[in-house]
């Protein structure tokens, strides 16, 4: 039977010997909008297929609405069908009730007894559609979404990605399914499309579920988050509320755990020198007293008998706690210092200073320092010239006309929205010791700064998903932090919580810091200048 809830019990996934997740439950009732987190590869839009129905689980059962839809990240359709075909494609109920209408009226109007009572149900049907402002609502949800200026006979393949996704999305709250499976739905939406989006599912009544990047749309949209933990006894871990309560419950959460290991560490080292202390005690040859003499070798035998009894306990309790003590917390992410040239660092002589800065057709900028301690947000739009201005800053590009000068010995590093490898065939901890050397390595070991998982250590980093090669990337630098860092769009292929760490950690950054970012949650929380770009 159709449920009103989206439901998974037990249900699991194997993609050949990859196991995605198994025996995970999650339900979904109406008037709740759930955000999925997970890292990356963790099986989130795997789930949203599950739920749809397009991809059977290999254990476990689903539950859904009877209209259950679902927004994918990439529209599947003929590049030369004309746009209309997108919404079309998710308005077969509705045109069903429209020829049904048609045909019952048709009936009505010949004389058909019947007809009738089949023609006033489906006239209340068609009402409560609002069939007949379907046009209007179209509009407003195109306009809405940016994409009101297309028109609607334009095929598809001379459009961008982005805005066929948008006209997408617009095709789905147009057919006002039961339940609404989105999959990175602010992908390709401008902040006031965003807002749009957010206030319309902030009015669905039936369950959503949706998998987003975006912390600002977390916050804003979702009433629960669900965190898919393999860990977990049901695959999931649920959090109320929106991206600021799950940041406090994590945070709530750690404290408790470093609170936990340090008592354990303490309870560890109490018993640890109770048995040794106590073993001690033990030793012969300590001189009997005179007065000791008398029954010296009675008191002695029970007194070394209690003394071994001590030992024995704290020897189990120390062998129990060493086998069951929780794993130490993860550290978090940090910038220890710049190895060398730290007198750059000193006083405030700008680090780059930019002069009447032209790169034709991509960017005009009439003048920029840097100081040592600058903390610099860039935004604009795509094609602003971000991504062109940081490699002026980087010293990769020459600019057409003006200057860009950099202090002796300064050294410079970008995480790049695109990560590219001269040799894809070498391997993390290859890379790392390549790129700071052995000693400093040893210093600071890659699997020690909590970026990679150990299995990804020595696989070839051409293999890696975009975000393991970022993750790569940014450890290059975090081992050897420059003077001046520049980070092109830093959340993008990033989890949630590096992301948010990463921006924890620049706060106390030994050096200048450039950010180039559209992330709405990052710009609003953001401390230092900002250099607004026009478009």
């Amino acid at each position: 039977m159709p449920s009103p809830v989206l439901r998974a019990d037990g249900v699991g996934v194997t993609f050949g010997d990859r196991r995605v997740f198994a025996d995970l439950d999650l339900a979904v009732p109406p008037g709740r909008r759930v955000g999925l987190l997970g890292e990356n590869g963790v099986g989130k839009s795997t789930l949203l297929a599950v739920l749809a129905g397009e991809l059977e689980p290999d254990t476990g059962r689903v539950e859904r609405p009877v209209a259950t839809a679902l927004l994918r990240q990439e529209v599947r359709v003929d590049a030369g069908a004309p746009l209309s075909a997108i919404l079309e494609a998710e308005l077969g109920g509705l045109r069903r009730i429209e020829r049904e209408l048609e045909a019952a009226g048709a009936a009505l109007a010949d004389g058909d007894p019947e007809a009738a009572d089949r023609y006033a149900a489906l006239l209340e049907a068609a009402d409560a559609a609002e069939l007949w402002g379907l046009d209007a609502r179209r509009d407003e949800l195109l306009d809405g979404l940016g994409v009101g200026h297309l028109a609607l006979d334009r095929p598809v393949g001379e459009v961008s990605g982005g805005q066929r996704s948008r006209v997408a999305l617009a095709a789905l709250l147009l057919a006002r399914p039961d339940a609404l499976l989105l999959d990175e739905p602010t992908n390709h939406l401008d902040d006031a499309a965003v807002a749009f989006l957010a206030e319309r599912l902030r009015a669905w009544r039936g369950p959503v579920l949706f998998a987003s990047h975006d912390r600002a749309f977390l916050d804003e949209v979702a009433t629960d988050l669900v965190d898919i933990d393999p860990a977990a006894s049901d695959g999931v871990t649920r959090y109320g509320g929106g991206y600021s309560d799950y940041l406090a419950a994590k945070a709530a959460e750690r404290a408790r755990w470093e609170a936990r290991f340090a008592e354990e560490g303490r309870e560890q080292t109490r018993l640890e020198h109770a048995v040794a202390v106590t073993a001690r005690e033990l030793a012969p040859g300590r001189a009997r007293r005179d007065n000791e003499k008398m029954g010296y070798d009675y008191r002695a035998d029970h007194h070394q008998q209690q003394v071994a009894r001590r030992i024995r306990n704290a020897a189990v309790r120390l062998d129990g706690l060493r086998g069951a003590r929780i794993a130490e917390p993860p550290p978090l992410l940090s910038f220890a210092g710049i190895p060398g040239g730290s007198h750059l660092l000193e006083g405030d002589v700008p680090l780059v200073t930019v002069e009447g800065a032209r790169v034709d057709g991509r960017l005009a900028l009439d003048g920029l320092e840097l100081a040592p301690d600058a903390r610099l947000l860039v935004t604009g739009p795509n094609g602003a010239g971000k991504s062109t201005l940081l490699s002026l800053l980087a010293g990769r590009l020459v600019p057409d006309a003006g200057r860009v000068a950099r202090r002796k010995g300064l050294r410079v590093a970008v995480l790049d929205q695109d990560v590219r490898w001269e040799r894809p065939e070498r391997t993390p901890r290859e890379l790392y010791e390549r790129t700071v050397g052995e000693r400093r390595a040893a210093e600071v070991p890659l699997a020690g700064l909590g970026l990679l998982a150990a299995r990804d250590l020595d696989r070839p980093v051409g293999r890696l998903s975009i975000g393991q090669q970022r993750r790569t990337a940014l450890a290059l630098i975090v081992a050897r932090p420059p003077h001046v860092f520049l980070l092109d769009e830093p959340t993008n292929h990033l989890s949630l919580s590096l992301a948010t760490e990463l921006e924890e950690a620049l706060g106390g950054y030994p050096g200048a810091v450039v950010v180039a970012s559209h992330d709405r949650w990052l710009r609003r929380r953001w401390r230092g200048a900002e250099l607004a770009l026009p478009a």
